[in-house]
């Protein structure tokens, strides 16, 4: 199975080049193309979780943990707890490298805004990482987030107006015994889906609420 994270760990990397005030959420494309990987933040951290496969189907087998390698890795997170680091448009974490089932910390960098720049290491020297495209659009602040925190939930529907009496001098309607057609439904209006919103065409959606996410986030 392809490395969803796209991190080749190997000696020598080259700096990141910094960003100014770039949004690290949306959509990523990996470097080899196999995957996509959205990023939301879900509580005040950048969490990240494979939202498209090129390959559908795959499985986490590579996980030391017996019950998690027939997990899909669809839906699965990638990105892990990443906090922003004071000062700078950097976020560091855990990221969980696929291919072998082990995590490794990490930075997340935006470089503008259509690039991440992802990198990754282990015990602290040996470092390695890549850039990721965007391929769809900044997510805006999860609901998930406000009902974490005890924000209160809408109320139920206002209820409905009663009806009002015929004025006066007027018949009222119905005396015959006949019935007015009921007026015609009104058309529906195709909807578009926000980023990150599950639908039809994306199974994954707001990854805050993904079962892996929600419950370390929250």
């Amino acid at each position: 199975m392809a490395l969803y994270t796209g991190i080749i760990l190997a000696g020598g990397y080259a700096c990141l080049t910094p960003a100014l005030a770039a949004d690290p959420t949306g959509d990523w494309r990996v470097a080899d193309g196999v995957a996509n990987i959205r990023v939301a933040q879900c509580n005040g951290s950048m969490w990240g979780a494979v939202s498209w496969e090129k390959q559908p189907g795959g499985r986490d087998e590579n996980n030391p943990d017996v019950s998690k390698q027939n997990r899909p890795t669809l839906g699965m997170a990638t990105l892990i707890d990443m906090k922003k680091k004071p000062g700078v448009d950097q976020w560091e974490g855990q990221v969980y490298n696929a291919k072998d089932g082990q995590l490794y910390s990490a930075t997340i960098t935006p470089a503008g805004t259509d690039q991440l720049e992802i990198k990754g290491c282990v015990m602290g020297f040996l470092c390695g990482g890549e850039t990721w495209t965007r391929v769809g659009p900044p997510i805006p602040l999860s609901p998930a987030n406000a009902m974490a925190k005890g924000a209160p939930k809408p109320t139920g529907a206002a209820p409905k107006a009663q009806g009002t009496a015929p004025p006066q001098g007027t018949a009222p309607q119905g005396t015959t015994g006949a019935t007015a057609p009921a007026p015609a439904p009104a058309p529906k209006t195709a909807t578009t889906a926000k980023p990150g919103q599950k639908g039809a065409a994306d199974p994954v959606g707001d990854i805050c609420l993904l079962p892996e996410i929600a419950g370390l986030a929250h």
